[in-house]
């Protein structure tokens, strides 16, 4: 229950209903590079924190494609901000998905064996359920740099990729 309550906290946040972002406002260009950039990093501390503590198989593939492609993204998205000029800006929404991500990793630590295994892969679905909401819904119809909606739609069809994955993970797990 905590597991979906802290993604559906992330997806009110990403969404922009957090009481410290107004609904009514589309994040800037610069937000959205931070936004982009944290849930990407946050999902690479939790599959960090998996690698450390799963004995699973399939949980550490999984976690393992998670490093792998999120650093990948994010170096592409570095890359890009630097070639643009641009200063990713820190905002409510960034703030918050660190908030909730460190409560869900404390969550986590208290956890061992197929119980930890089932937690984590739960939240890595509903994390990239809401993640890709708000991907297709907010991020990517506000960007207004052409170069950055590209990044944010090819993050998209990854993560798409990742959604099922551990949609697939946690079936077996059952």
């Amino acid at each position: 229950m905590l597991v979906r309550h802290t993604a559906t906290l992330a997806a009110l946040l990403l969404l922009g209903a957090a009481p410290l972002a107004q609904a009514a406002d589309k994040p800037t260009d610069p937000q959205i590079a931070h936004i982009a950039y944290t849930a990407g990093v946050l999902d690479v501390e939790a599959a960090k924190q998996a690698l450390e503590t799963s004995k699973n198989k399939e949980v550490l593939d999984f976690a393992n494609d998670m490093v792998r492609d999120h650093e990948a993204v994010n170096v592409q998205a570095l890359d890009l901000v630097k070639k643009l000029k641009v200063t990713p800006e820190d905002n409510a929404t960034s703030k918050a998905l660190t908030k909730a991500a460190a409560e869900e990793r404390a969550k986590l630590a208290t956890l061992k064996g197929a119980a930890f295994d089932k937690a984590y892969v739960d939240n890595e679905v509903a994390y990239h359920k809401q993640v890709n909401g708000a991907l297709e819904t907010l991020l990517i119809p506000s960007a207004s740099n052409a170069e950055l909606k590209s990044l944010l739609e090819t993050g998209l069809k990854i993560f798409q990729g990742h959604e099922q994955h551990a949609e697939h993970v946690a079936g077996m797990l059952k």
